[in-house]
């Protein structure tokens, strides 16, 4: 980052400096959500945007996906965020001059995001053409309490002398129309080919219902064309000044103004407060979404704007209480850490009954879909700070059951089958490949499930609710997969064929290490469920065998299938293939590939990349994390040496696995290289998209680096562990963790663990295997021994060496040239994979040509 314009504050994101360069990542940095409503950072005279963005947790529209070559089970019906009435508009004339920033002679200029208070602060001092001194500051902020509420202040001030000064709010439908400076709507004309961004609709999406303005209020309502949602704006308009002024509105169907012409005397202020309330449905009729945005703002006016700022501030204090993880000694990292924890309030804390997009509510990017990330990267930190949300997300999947059972049967299992990307619960993705091929969805949202219940005890949802996740998703699995028998008979080995797992540079393949040890997990795990409810809740059972119909058998043969399951290992390389024939392929030379080239996936044919041994993100590796108490020590550094040269981190998920991994085996310094990495993605704009919206499984993943990785956390069998790897400069690393009811503070030290209980039962944990107990209220300090194993430097290709196949064949590496009538491997010779000696025996092998 730049630290001239964005210096370092532990508490604040500081902008120093205006620039028309970066407006997109500024947007986003600067962005404001509440997990229901998102606001892009635009600025109020709502110019020089790259997105003029306001959305709404699963606010979208609908449409038929045109396939190319239909077959059948593809997904037909696409989803995608619609871009909602913007409220962000304030715009400030003086002279009748407008405030516009690639003219204007700015002299001051200060953009503050406060963490702490939840807040976006401006302040700029402005010389007109005409001389006169303008001091403008604004404020926005996107409550937490009130889930439907944001307010927007402007204050004018004329420094230097009397001057007419207007302030004109404006509340744009963009999507459909184009606003006072014309230009094309967002959702019109085609966007360049990147799987990453939002699909886009040429036709009108917004249907006008009721609008109106009475006094100072406002208000626009609209049907959505096809899936017939339905959304309410309504807006208040408060002026304090001791000038003398005059208001005056207009309204049409996609725009409403509110303007006040002031004549303002030097030195004597102007502030104008802007009150916005948003509500959406799914079929209510919008004049009835109206009604309730006006009882929002009677109330919110009621009770006064500034203790809604006081309940924002309190909400916060309560949040950091119960979420900051503080690093010792590096004000950069913490400012970051802090940043990327309050992108996850804002993605999740109002998500409520919905789920929590990839973007959250912060851009449009992949269209506002929910993927597994949530279950994955994001619930962790959910789970253990604020256990509500992380039930409010499970229950989202819960609700998308009557979907999954759908979608289960059209792809002939049994069960249900949770959708790759959605927001309605029906599968978005029109790439089955990369896409509907992910069954391992079913294992996480399970996984999740299962990790929420051992830290929170919560057996009320999973006996009511979960254990129907947990049910149908074994279910799947016990059809997908199929038993090989051995020559008398008898089930021998369990197979999973068809998948893809978690790297989308390798697909449709059998066998793929991650579902199956993660398949295994949720067999498992619905077993052990649907037992222990038949002896602690016969009630709570007897209801679920009616609602699901479960056999008597069932459970027992989820058993036998996760023991059966076949979990692929390489005897002659030692580690764990990827896939039942990822070995087999040709070894991708990612440190020969020119970074003009990357990521893989915006320059290379799928099929050119699934020809060889080359990763989108971390898959055994996450395998190994999740799942890290049924691997060694040795495999999980074998298995880490191997596939780290190959991963390309082309995703943001990858490089916090690979944190954690690489922490646990020991390379600490490149444990830190990949946190620095996940830190900064949107920060630094290292994957040159975060225009898009914000990463928030990034940002979770950034949590569980920090918790998991350095602080060695872990939750295996439901028994909390720590085994930290505290980085050799880090003086310290503290945080705190919701156990059962039980706030827990760690603080970690070179030489200490220290566990601090707040209010409530005792807690059991283990230290590098040791068990201990901390007593509510009390205190328990474990000295520690060093920091784990250190490895220096990185696993390259170079450190494969003499490896043979299991044919026998030597690993070669190679890089797909691109020219202008096809495509060639090259094999490098940058990065050899043979050593000399096996050239001498074995030839050269075409190495070095």
């Amino acid at each position: 980052m730049d630290r001239d314009r964005f210096p370092v504050d532990e508490w604040r994101l500081v902008e120093k400096k205006f620039s028309l360069d970066d407006v997109g990542v500024t947007e986003t940095m600067f962005a404001l959500g509440n997990g229901y409503l998102g606001l892009r950072g635009n600025h109020p005279e709502g110019r020089h945007a790259h997105e003029h963005g306001t959305f709404i947790n699963g606010f979208h529209e609908v449409f038929p996906i045109r396939h190319a070559e239909q077959a059948y089970g593809f997904a037909e019906v696409g989803q995608t965020i619609i871009n909602a009435p913007d409220a962000k508009v304030m715009r400030v004339y003086v002279d009748d001059e407008p405030l516009s920033f690639d003219l204007a002679d700015v002299r001051e200029y200060e953009r503050v995001l406060d963490m702490r208070t939840g807040v976006l602060t401006r302040r700029l001092r402005w010389m007109t053409p005409s001389g006169k001194d303008v001091v403008i500051e604004a404020d926005r902020m996107v409550s937490f309490e009130e889930k439907h509420l944001a307010i927007m202040r402007v204050t004018v001030t004329v420094l230097n002398a009397d001057a007419p000064v207007t302030i004109a709010c404006q509340l744009i439908n963009r999507q459909d129309g184009e606003d006072v400076y014309g230009g094309k709507a967002p959702g019109g004309g085609k966007a360049g080919f990147d799987p990453r961004k939002a699909e886009r609709i040429s036709e009108r999406v917004l249907q006008p219902q009721e609008y109106w303005q009475d006094g100072g209020r406002s208000a626009l309502s609209y049907r959505v064309s096809a899936s017939g949602m339905t959304l309410s704006l309504v807006a208040d308009h408060l002026i304090e000044t001791d000038n003398e002024y005059s208001a005056r509105t207009s309204i049409e169907p996609d725009i409403a103004k509110n303007v006040f012409r002031v004549q303002a005397k030097a030195g004597v202020p102007i502030t104008v407060t802007k009150l916005v309330s948003y509500h959406t449905s799914r079929g209510v009729p919008a004049r009835e979404l109206v009604d309730r945005g006006r009882r929002t703002l009677d109330r919110v006016e009621a009770e006064g704007v500034q203790e809604q700022y006081d309940r924002q501030a309190a909400w916060m204090a309560a949040f950091w209480e119960r979420s900051d993880v503080v690093i010792g000694g590096h004000p950069d990292l913490q400012q970051a850490t802090r940043w990327c924890l309050f992108q996850l309030a804002q993605a999740a804390a109002r998500a409520d009954g919905q789920g929590v997009p990839a973007k959250g509510v912060s851009g449009s990017g992949y269209s506002g879909h929910y993927f597994w990330d949530t279950e994955i990267y994001v619930l962790p930190f959910l789970i253990y700070s604020s256990p509500l949300w992380a039930r409010n997300a499970l229950r989202m999947r819960y609700l998308m059951l009557p979907a999954a059972r759908k979608r289960a049967g059209q792809l002939n299992e049994a069960g249900a089958l949770f959708p790759w990307r959605t927001i309605n619960g029906e599968e978005a993705s029109a790439y089955y490949a990369a896409g509907t091929a992910q069954y391992h969805i079913n294992a996480d949202v399970s996984f999740a499930l299962g990790k929420y219940v051992r830290a929170t005890g919560d057996d009320e949802f999973l006996y009511r609710e979960g254990v129907d996740i947990a049910v149908e998703t074994a279910r799947l699995w016990s059809t997908l997969g199929f038993w090989r028998f051995n020559e008398d008979g008898a089930p021998e080995v369990f197979h999973i064929h068809g998948v893809t797992g978690p790297d989308e540079y390798t697909t449709v393949v059998n066998d793929n290490l991650f579902t199956n040890v993660m398949a295994r997990y949720n067999l498992r795990f619905a077993a052990r469920v649907v037992t222990e409810m038949a002896e602690r809740a016969p009630e709570e059972y007897a209801l679920m065998v009616e609602r699901l119909g479960l056999g008597a058998e069932e459970a027992e043969g989820w058993d036998a299938a996760a023991e059966a399951m076949h979990i692929p290992y390489s005897e002659g390389l030692g580690i764990h293939p990827q896939d039942a024939v990822f070995l087999e392929r040709e070894v991708w030379d990612l440190e020969s590939t020119p970074p003009e080239q990357r990521p893989l996936l915006l320059h290379f044919h799928p099929l050119v990349i699934y020809r060889y041994q080359v990763l989108k993100q971390a898959d055994v590796v996450l395998a190994l994390y999740l799942q890290g108490n049924h691997f060694t020590d040795e495999e999980k550094l074998a298995d880490f040496e191997y596939y780290d040269p190959l991963t390309t981190g082309d995703s943001t998920l990858s490089a916090v696995v690979q944190a954690i991994l690489a922490a646990e085996v020991g390379y600490q310094d490149l444990a830190l290289e990949y946190f620095s990495q996940s830190i900064f993605v949107d920060l630094g704009d290292l994957h040159h998209n975060a225009a898009d919206g914000v990463h928030v499984a990034s940002a979770g993943g950034v949590w569980t680096a920090l918790v998991a990785g350095f602080g060695g956390m872990r939750d295996h069998w439901g028994e909390l562990s720590f085994d930290p790897r505290l980085p050799a400069d880090w003086p310290s690393l503290s945080f705190p963790l919701q156990w059962h009811g039980t706030s827990l503070h760690i603080e970690i030290t070179k030489d200490a663990l220290t566990v601090t209980a707040g209010a409530g039962d005792a807690v059991a944990f283990l230290v590098r295997g040791t068990g201990y107990e901390v007593a509510g209220g009390g205190s328990v300090t474990v000295p520690l021994d060093g920091q784990g194993p250190v490895l220096s430097g990185r696993p390259t290709l170079s450190d494969i060496g003499e490896t043979l196949r299991e044919d026998g064949t030597l690993l070669s590496a190679s890089v797909p040239i691109t020219t202008a009538t096809t495509t060639i491997p090259v094999i490098t010779g940058a990065v050899p994979i043979v050593d000399a000696a096996h050239r001498e025996e074995h030839g050269n092998l075409g190495i070095d040509s």
